[in-house]
Order: structure tokens, then C-alpha cells, then sequence
């Protein structure tokens, strides 16, 4: 007869059900904590995404940068294709292999520069916004200290004094004003709005107006010193940039003048030693029939080689100039990037124009190939 304990016992390698309930807790408490982590990575993208002043759906986003990604391989896919069965008539294994490749690797790339470029473009709108807001905040807190010595509250003096000319600040105000109307504190709106931006300035009127508002002294002429010292940094600020511009003039005659001319001249001299290398190549085959050995061999650098040099050279001394102007005269990097694109333009420009007036002088002396 079978007894009841051995129906019972635990086989080898049987889990008993406590430890089944704690395994499923834990991999249920895993998938909430995963689930959570998205979420706040998507609400940290979506107020980033806010601070720039864009109303963008993510999802939706993700579907336009996956979309795009796919066409762009297809596009290249297709190029593929017939370049390698017409060009080389390679045959379809090879073919297939590249395109495979295009889609494991170039199809992630082009994900992850589509993202880099959107995440560049709103930092930098989020930085013309902060920039917009420090430009009126002086005129914006005057306005304020107004309407407080007329006998006004401060969250009232703050909503008064908003004006269609402020721009981003009049928005954002309006924001901390229905959000003190629906009950919030208005010390915490403030803090909100001031973390959304990457200003000092902003964030030290903001504690100032916090610590005078929980003071309770006299809030207009707080308001007014406070706007009268942004208004004495900036001044200041002009100032050093003014006595730093010789610095700034050298960089740039540097890069957009002379850096093009030098590398079309050099480009010149490469012309003029290959004319020379092809006209003393027939002297020495007759010096040569004539028992005279003597030989010369090619340019180590050739003109197409040299142009693609100058032309990348060009491109990274345009940049790095661009962001070093910037930082002598705004302080800031992300000001420079407006600067990039002219200094590029410019440079191949004048490179383009001093090569061709170059080749044009020497063609009478030499003849260039």
C-alpha cells in the first residue's frame, strides 16, 4: 500500500509552489519596472521635445524616422543592384550579401543619425528659446515692478505685465499663470518654468523673486534692481566682446581668406610642376637618344587628390573657426552653429575664385594641364 507521504514528496528537480509564486512575483515585479522605465523615457523625450516649443507626437515620430530609414535602403538597395549586375555583372549571391549588409548596418546608422539630428535640431531651439527670454527679461520684470507699486499681487503683476512682444516668455508666463489659477503655488510654477531652461539668469530672478516674495519686503524695487543688474551684465558682456574682435577678425580672415588662397596656390604649383614634368619628359628622351641618361618621375600628388584635400581641409578649419568665433563673442558654442555654414560657403568660394583667376595668369607662362 502506497502511503500518503511518498504521494506527496517532492520529486528531484520539483519546484515547490512557494517558490513558483516568489519566481512569478519577481518576473512580474521585472516586467512593471520595465514598463515604468518607458514610460518615464518617453515623458522625459516628450518634455524635452515641450521645451523646444514642439508638438510632437513620439510614436508617431519613431514611425516617420523608421519609414524614412526603410526608403533610404531601398533607394540604395536599388542603386545597388544595378550597379553591380550592369557595371560588373556580378552575379546575385553577391548581390544579396550587400544588401544584407545595407539593411543590418546602414539601416541602424541612418536610425541613429536621423535621431542625432532631431535631438541637435531641438537643443538648439531650446537654446534660441533661452536666448529669446533673457533678451526681454529685464523690460518683462520692469513691467512687473509697475504693476506692483500700482497696488497690484504678484501673481496679478506677473500676468499684467505680458505682452504680445515678449514672445516665448509670454507664453511660458501664461503657462505659470493658469497653473497658479488651477492652485498651484506660484513659488513652484516659477521653479517649474525656470528648470526648463538652462539660464542663470533666469534662475536667479526666479529665487530672487521667491526669497522676497517669502520676505515680504518690496517686490517692485526687488524687480527693479534685479532687472537693472541683467541689464549691467549685459552691458559688460558687450564690453569684453568688443575688446576681444581683433581676436575674432584674425580667425576669420584666417579661415574664410587665407586658408582658400594658399590652397589654391598650392594647387597652382602642382599644375605648373606637372606641365613642367610632361615638357622636361621630352627633353630627356632626346638626351636620351642622345646617350644621355636621364629621368624624372611622376607628382606624388595629383591635382584631383589635392582638391579633395583642400575642399575636407576647408570643411573642418569652416567648423572648428565657426565655434571658436562663437565662444569669444557669445560665450556659447551652440551660437556658433549659424556661423558654420557661411564660413564654409564663403571659404570655397573664394578657393573656387582664386584657383581659377590663378590658373588664368599662369596659363600665359605655363601650360597647365
Amino acid at each position: 500500500m502506497i502511503s500518503l507521504k511518498n504521494i506527496f514528496k517532492k520529486k528531484p528537480g520539483q519546484a515547490a509552489p512557494e517558490g513558483k509564486i516568489e519566481f512569478f512575483r519577481k518576473k512580474y515585479k521585472k516586467e512593471q519596472q520595465k514598463k515604468i522605465s518607458a514610460q518615464e523615457r518617453k515623458q522625459r523625450l516628450k518634455n524635452y521635445i515641450e521645451r523646444a516649443g514642439f508638438e510632437v507626437n513620439v510614436q508617431k515620430l519613431k514611425r516617420i524616422f523608421f519609414n524614412t530609414a526603410i526608403i533610404i535602403n531601398l533607394i540604395f538597395s536599388a542603386l545597388l543592384i544595378y550597379y553591380f549586375s550592369v557595371t560588373y555583372g556580378i552575379g546575385w549571391g553577391t548581390v544579396v550579401a550587400s544588401i544584407f549588409v545595407l539593411w543590418v548596418l546602414i539601416f541602424v546608422l541612418l536610425i541613429i543619425a536621423l535621431w542625432m539630428m532631431f535631438y541637435l535640431a531641438v537643443d538648439l531651439k531650446i537654446f534660441k528659446r533661452k536666448v529669446d527670454i533673457e533678451d526681454v527679461l529685464p523690460d518683462f520684470l520692469q513691467l512687473t515692478a509697475s504693476n506692483i507699486n500700482a497696488g497690484m499681487t504678484i501673481d496679478r503683476a506677473l500676468w499684467y505685465a505680458v505682452r504680445p512682444r515678449f514672445g516665448v516668455l509670454a507664453k511660458e508666463i501664461e503657462t505659470v499663470a493658469k497653473e497658479t489659477m488651477s492652485g498651484v503655488d506660484l513659488k513652484l510654477a516659477l521653479e517649474k518654468f525656470a528648470s526648463r531652461y538652462d539660464s542663470t539668469v533666469l534662475k536667479r530672478s526666479v529665487s530672487m523673486i521667491n526669497e522676497g516674495v517669502e520676505a515680504g519686503g518690496s517686490i517692485g524695487d526687488l524687480l527693479n534692481r534685479v532687472s537693472l543688474d541683467i541689464q549691467q551684465q549685459r552691458a559688460m558682456f558687450k564690453e569684453m566682446s568688443a575688446n576681444v574682435t581683433t581676436y575674432v577678425i584674425f580667425i576669420v580672415f584666417a579661415t574664410v581668406v587665407a586658408a582658400p588662397f594658399l590652397f589654391a596656390l598650392s594647387g597652382i604649383l602642382i599644375q605648373v610642376v606637372e606641365s613642367l614634368g610632361s615638357s622636361l619628359s621630352g627633353t630627356a628622351s632626346g638626351a636620351q637618344s642622345a646617350g644621355i641618361s636621364i629621368s624624372f618621375s611622376g607628382v606624388g600628388v595629383t591635382q584631383t587628390d589635392f582638391k579633395i584635400f583642400a575642399i575636407v581641409s576647408l570643411l573642418i578649419t569652416s567648423f572648428f573657426s565657426a565655434i571658436m568665433v562663437a565662444t569669444i563673442k557669445k560665450g556659447n558654442v551652440k551660437a556658433g552653429v549659424k556661423y558654420i555654414p557661411i564660413f564654409a560657403i564663403v571659404s570655397l568660394v573664394i578657393y573656387v575664385i582664386a584657383q581659377s583667376l590663378g590658373a588664368g595668369l599662369l596659363s600665359s607662362f605655363f601650360t597647365l594641364s
